[in-house]
C-alpha cells in the first residue's frame, strides 16, 4: 500500500471512529488505539504535504497560529425566535397557527432549547466548507478553523446528502468541560465563566484553535436549509441529517395537539436536569416546510416557531456574612455566605455578588432573607431580598470594602 493510500485509509477510519464516539456514543476502539492512528496520520501528512486536505481528521487538533475573523454574509438571515415564559402565550401561538392555516391540519416539532451559541455550517459535496456565527443575523464571523476542532461536527458526510446545504445548530460546552475549565481558572486566580453559554461563546472566538480543541466543545444541529432538501418536513430532514453524520437530539418529538405540547414541556422542565449540556427551554416549530413559508416572518422572527423558556429556579435563605476574594490581578469579588439551601439539585452555601453596584442596588443587610437563583448560571447569584422578613431590629448594612482585605491598600 502506498503512503497516499494509507493516508486515505487512516482518514476514513478516523472519521468513522470519531462519528461512533462523539455522535453515536458507541466507540469501537480504545482511546489509545484512536490516538495511535491519529499520530500515525499526522506523521504521514507531515512527510507528504502534497496530500494536504482541509478536512483531514488531524485538523481537529487545532493550530497555534492566530488569525482575525472575517465577516461573512448569511445566505439565509439568522433570525431570533420569539420568547415566552407563559403557557398562555404558547396557547396563543398554537391558535394563531391554526387560524392562519385556515383549519388545515398541522404538526408541531418539539425540541429542547440548547443554551449555547448559534452556528451556521455550510457543506458542499459532503464536506464542511464554512462555519459562521449568528453575528447580527445578516452577517457573522467565519470561525471555520475553530469549529473543525469540535469532534461532534462532521468534516465529511456519509450517505445520500444534497450537493449543497446549510445546517444550523448550537455550539455548547458540556457541564463536565465547563466545571473543569472553571476549576483550572480558579486555580490560576482568573475570573470564572458565569455559565456554559458564555464559556462556549468565548471559546469559539479564541484566536488560538488549539485552545478551542482543548476545551472539548460539543454541538447539536437543529435546522436544515437548502434548495434540495430530502423531505418537506422539518423533523424528517433532521432524521436524514442524523444519517449523514450530524449530532441531532434524540429527544425531538412531533405532536399534533396542544396537550401533547404541554406534556413535552412539563416533562423536560425537570428531565433536562439529567442532561450533560445546558438547556433553558423548549422550541416549538410548525413541521411542514410549505406551511412554514405560508406562515412567513415578522421583521425579527418566524411566525411558525416560538421558544418557551423555563423559569429560573430560586430559593430563599439567610445571608450570614459577605467575604471578599482577591484575585491575582487585584480584582476584588464579594461573595455572599448563606445558610445551606437546596437549589437545582445541589446544596448552595455561597453566591456571587459581583461588584459594589450590585450590593448597593440590593440594599443588603446581614441577616436578610435573600432570593438565590441559578437559572442558566452555574454560579448562584442573589437576585432579591424578602423585605417582609426584615425585622425591626437594626442590622448591619452591607457596604463594599474600602481597603484590600489582604494588604490594606485603598
Amino acid at each position: 500500500m502506498t503512503d497516499q493510500e494509507l493516508i486515505e485509509q487512516l482518514r476514513a477510519q478516523l472519521h468513522r471512529h470519531n462519528y461512533n464516539y462523539y455522535v453515536l456514543n458507541a466507540p469501537e476502539i480504545s482511546d489509545k488505539e484512536f490516538d495511535d492512528m491519529m499520530h500515525r496520520l499526522q506523521e504521514l501528512e507531515a512527510q507528504h504535504p502534497e496530500y494536504h486536505d482541509d478536512n483531514s481528521p488531524t485538523m481537529r487538533v487545532g493550530s497555534d497560529l492566530s488569525s482575525n475573523f472575517v465577516q461573512v454574509p448569511h445566505r439565509y438571515p439568522m433570525l431570533s425566535l420569539g420568547n415566552t415564559y407563559s403557557e398562555a402565550e404558547v396557547t396563543d401561538f398554537y391558535n394563531r397557527v391554526k387560524r392562519a392555516l385556515d383549519g388545515e391540519e398541522f404538526e408541531i416539532c418539539c425540541e429542547l432549547k440548547f443554551d449555547g451559541t448559534s452556528i451556521s455550517l455550510t457543506y458542499e459535496d459532503g464536506r464542511l466548507v464554512r462555519a459562521v456565527t449568528r453575528g447580527d443575523g445578516v452577517r457573522g464571523d467565519d470561525v471555520t478553523t475553530n469549529v473543525k476542532t469540535i469532534r461532534s461536527i462532521p468534516l465529511i458526510l456519509h450517505g445520500d446528502y444534497p450537493p449543497q446545504f446549510e445546517i444550523r445548530g448550537e455550539i455548547l460546552m458540556p457541564w463536565e468541560s465547563f466545571e473543569r475549565l472553571n476549576q483550572e481558572r480558579e486555580a490560576r486566580e482568573e475570573p470564572l465563566f458565569a455559565n456554559p453559554r458564555n464559556a462556549a461563546a468565548g471559546t469559539l472566538k479564541s484566536q488560538n484553535s488549539s485552545v478551542v480543541a482543548a476545551r472539548k466543545l460539543d454541538a447539536y444541529l437543529y435546522y436544515l436549509l437548502g434548495d434540495q432538501l430530502p423531505a418537506d418536513g422539518h423533523y424528517e430532514n433532521l432524521q436524514a441529517a442524523a444519517r449523514w453524520g450530524f449530532k441531532v437530539s434524540e429527544h425531538i418529538r412531533k405532536v399534533r395537539t396542544l396537550q401533547e405540547v404541554f406534556d413535552f414541556i412539563n416533562y423536560w422542565n425537570t428531565g433536562r436536569k439529567q442532561l450533560p449540556v445546558a438547556t433553558d427551554g423548549i422550541v416549538l416549530k410548525v413541521n411542514n416546510l410549505r406551511q412554514q413559508q405560508e406562515l412567513g416572518y415578522t421583521a425579527k422572527s418566524p411566525r411558525w416557531a416560538i421558544a418557551y423558556k423555563f423559569q429560573a429556579e430560586r430559593a430563599l435563605t439567610r445571608l450570614n456574612k459577605v467575604s471578599y476574594q482577591v484575585g491575582r490581578t487585584g480584582a476584588i469579588t464579594p461573595v455572599a455566605n448563606l445558610d445551606p439551601v437546596l437549589l437545582s439539585g445541589t446544596i448552595v452555601r455561597r453566591a456571587s455578588l459581583h461588584n459594589a453596584d450590585i450590593i448597593a442596588g440590593l440594599d443588603l443587610h446581614i441577616g436578610d432573607m435573600v432570593y438565590v437563583e441559578k437559572g442558566g448560571e452555574i454560579i448562584p447569584k442573589i437576585t432579591g431580598v424578602d423585605l417582609s422578613a426584615r425585622r425591626i431590629i437594626k442590622k448591619k448594612k452591607v457596604r463594599f470594602i474600602a481597603r484590600c482585605p489582604e494588604c490594606g491598600s485603598p
